[in-house]
């Protein structure tokens, strides 16, 4: 849909102006959203995203301009306001209720009655009926917090259009989602951009922008740069609009040196088997070498990366640090040996939202010496400052909370804090997720140069362009195996695709 000529936009905003103190998040913005149309929302971390998301579902008030539905000038005090207006969004964290089934979550509010008395069977029968419409085989009553992050995504959304919904956000849906789940997202997207619904899809994968989206809306620094056709527009061109500068002033990795044939194994694992699934893991991992690892959702990825840092026992296999096996039953056991690890799970595992950029990066180093050696203040903000400046976080404020940063900059200060413990070993788990295309070449660009000084990583993503881009070699997963290893150079995206996605020859 290319959003006719003369058509009434379903959601319209113009001047819109959102402010925090002296600066402006929003600056003078007009955006618009048609009725059976995808529209995607792109711009780098802190360009204004999720200002402008905020304001059009009623977390944010505007502080200039006009927000209208459907040609009626609106104004949301709450979500729950641009709810009942037919605005429901879905957030990249899943923000459902673990502890309740499928049905009330899905139902969450909007609770059916019988007699006055709530009605577990028609609820479980109401939220079936959302299930099968998203084409999800997955039972109501069940308890929501059994089923794995991307099924809970899946419910999020059926939640969202268990709803009359009119504008329906996505904020990076497919995050957690493997590639069959994305393909059954976009179906049922397809579904509703047919029944009229406006769909509004922010995410950092290119190529899924391009297949789902008919038009695209570009900020940068709270501004409006324009409004394209996605057809129209070159992928190139967009990532130019996107940074403002050209994405070939982006240096690459100087990777002769990792290169190197020879260069002694630092860490190997040998026979590794952890639950809940990890089955006869074999790993190399060379000094200053980057090892990226592919694999489809559920193939062992990050229960790879818990195994090799002490986060997960071993069941069996052995692991050797320059030659010696040792024994890494903890997380503390694997640091004292130089092997720290960086959880794909910022909020529950990583960046600690409303303390200081300051204490965020010096947690780690302080944990590790023990409450009796405290860091003196002078020497922490010494430390963190140093840190800052190495990784460009920002803004470079010691004293701002980090949750208060973009996705980018949150993940620099976790990368300051594990990189304050002088590691050998850096064990990253999707990294890049949920950063911008800035952000994510600045990260890409840091694991090169600790790598060309001698930190040996391993890199896990989901994006196998990212791995091959990244890694000197790619370990494959399959089903909990490490089936093959290759040099990077040796493949392309679509060949690592076929190794990763191939059936488990030795299940036969």
């Amino acid at each position: 849909m290319d959003g006719a000529v003369g058509a009434q936009p379903l959601l319209e905003l113009t001047g819109a102006t959102v402010r925090f103190g002296a600066d402006a998040a929003l600056d003078d913005v007009s955006f618009r959203m048609f009725p059976g149309e995808v529209h995607s929302l792109m711009g780098e971390n802190g360009a204004g995203k999720s200002t402008l998301i905020k304001a059009i579902t009623g977390v944010l008030a505007l502080d200039a301009g006009t927000l209208r539905l459907e040609g009626r000038e609106m104004s949301f005090a709450t979500p729950q306001e641009a709810q009942r207006a037919g605005i429901s969004t879905v957030y990249q964290e899943v923000e459902l209720l673990p502890n309740l089934s499928v049905a009330e979550n899905i139902l969450l509010g909007r609770e059916p009655r019988s007699r006055g008395v709530l009605s577990q069977r028609l609820m479980r029968a109401r939220a079936g009926e959302v299930l099968r419409d998203l084409g999800l085989d997955v039972d109501p009553a069940s308890l929501l917090g059994s089923h794995p992050v991307a099924v809970q995504q899946l419910v999020a959304i059926a939640r969202a259009i268990s709803t009359e919904v009119r504008v329906l956000v996505l904020d990076e849906p497919t995050s957690s989602l493997d590639l069959d789940e994305v393909a059954e997202l976009f179906r049922i997207i397809r579904e509703l951009r047919d029944r009229g619904v406006a769909i509004l899809f922010v995410s950092h994968f290119l190529d899924q922008v391009y297949e789902i989206c008919d038009r695209v809306t570009v900020l940068r620094d709270g501004k409006l740069v324009g409004e394209y056709l996605t057809r129209q527009l070159l992928r190139i061109d967009l990532v130019h609009k996107m940074l403002g500068r050209d994405a070939s002033d982006f240096k690459t990795r100087h990777r002769e040196a990792a290169e190197e044939p020879d260069a002694p194994v630092f860490l190997s694992a040998r026979g590794v088997d952890a639950a809940p699934g990890i089955r006869g893991a074999d790993v190399d991992l060379g000094e200053g070498e980057v090892l990226g690892v592919a694999g489809l959702l559920g193939s062992g990825r990050t229960e790879l990366a818990r195994a090799l840092t002490g986060v997960s026992g071993l069941d069996a296999g052995v692991i050797r640090i320059e030659g010696q096996a040792v024994d890494l039953d903890s997380p503390r056991k694997a640091i004292s040996l130089g092997v720290v690890y960086s959880s794909e799970n910022r909020r529950s595992e990583g960046v600690l939202q409303d303390l200081s950029v300051l204490d965020n990066i010096t947690l780690s180093v302080q944990a590790h010496r023990g409450v009796f050696r405290r860091i003196r203040p002078a020497r922490q903000r010494e430390l963190a400052q140093s840190w800052v400046e190495a990784l460009g976080i920002r803004p470079a404020d010691l004293d701002r909370p980090a949750g208060t940063l973009s996705g980018g900059n949150q993940q620099k200060v976790l990368l300051a804090r594990l990189l304050a413990l002088a590691p050998r070993v850096l064990v990253l788990d999707e990294p890049t997720r949920g950063v911008d295309v800035g952000a994510k070449v600045e990260i890409q660009n840091l694991v090169g140069e600790l790598a060309d000084n001698g930190l040996s990583v391993v890199f896990i993503s989901a994006e196998l362009e990212e791995v091959l881009r990244v890694g000197d070699r790619v370990a494959i997963l399959r089903e909990g195996r490490i089936v093959e290893t290759l040099a990077s150079a040796d493949m392309t995206v679509d060949s690592l695709l076929a190794l990763v996605a191939s059936p488990d020859e030795q299940e036969g």
